[in-house]
């Protein structure tokens, strides 16, 4: 265990913040690092062409299958399967690659595929027929061109497309997003502005505030479509970070709770009790 939880930053010296790689191969050279609890710092896409065992990210299990293709946002706690296989492609981007403006990063945040508003977005894919394989080849075939002036809008576009393309795929699966609606506007604001603040902020009027909205819309907005209410948002999003920080890393419960806002140690044991029923300390040991 890390006495932080590992980052990895995008790799140094590229043109551009954007590489398909061999899964198997950087797996068998980066296997010390892969598999061990880390947060990147760039989106993954995982197409598996034959696969087998457990992928981990942020406690979730998710199943390594033939013919699939997961998508990881940045900043999760992501971990390989030191047993797992994994044959297929990766696509690595950064939201800086992708995002020539707040347009293209607003399609990132609430885009079905990277958006926390969904659970980690897997597909199905038939290597035969599937117009996204096509897509790969084609951006694969243009990242190992020499580079020019055109290639960064070339890819980046490509990979827009990539990623259409999976959602509509996703939607013929069976999913179910949530439709547009003034609600939703508020949700996703309310989660964008939590993530950049939860560990100073805590209090659902001064979100309410900081959106111009009253704390009244914003309970609406939360329960009508998550059945939750923003104090529970607020809440699991500062438990997430807190049980991230007990298993995957060596900081002390005292450092732990200075981390996520709480000048006295004891009030943030009281508030993590309150919610998970254990001690950090209890928890840490259990997991």
């Amino acid at each position: 265990m890390n006495n932080t939880i590992k980052k990895y930053q995008f790799k140094e010296g590229l043109k551009l913040e954007f590489e398909i790689l061999d899964l198997s191969e950087i797996l068998k050279s980066k296997k010390d690092m892969m598999t061990i609890p880390h947060r990147a710092q760039f989106n993954h896409i995982l197409w598996i062409e034959k696969g087998k065992g457990t992928h981990f990210v942020d406690f979730n299990p998710i199943s390594i299958e033939d013919n699939t293709i997961i998508f990881i946002p940045h900043n999760c706690v992501n971990r390989f399967d030191k047993n797992g296989i994994y044959k297929g492609k990766t696509i690595l981007f950064t939201n800086n690659f992708f995002s020539k403006n707040n347009q293209d990063l607003q399609f990132l945040h609430s885009s079905i595929l990277y958006s926390d508003l969904y659970n980690i977005a897997k597909i199905k894919v038939n290597q035969q027929r599937s117009d996204l394989k096509v897509f790969l080849n084609a951006m694969e075939t243009e990242f190992q061109r020499s580079a020019d002036s055109a290639q960064y809008q070339i890819l980046r576009n490509m990979l827009h497309i990539f990623l259409l393309q999976a959602e509509r795929e996703m939607r013929k699966q069976g999913f179910e997003e949530l439709k547009p609606s003034a609600n939703l506007d508020y949700l996703v604001l309310f989660k964008d502005l939590l993530e950049q603040n939860f560990r100073k902020e805590k209090s659902v009027n001064k979100y309410a505030s900081e959106l111009s909205i009253s704390e009244k819309q914003l309970h609406k907005a939360t329960t009508t479509l998550f059945d939750k209410t923003p104090k529970q948002i607020i809440d699991e999003r500062i438990l997430l970070e807190a049980k991230r920080l007990l298993v995957h890393s060596n900081q002390s419960i005292k450092e732990i709770a200075y981390e996520l806002g709480y000048d006295e140690p004891t009030n943030f044991i009281k508030y993590f009790r309150k919610h998970v029923h254990s001690t950090p300390s209890e928890f840490r040991e259990q997991s």
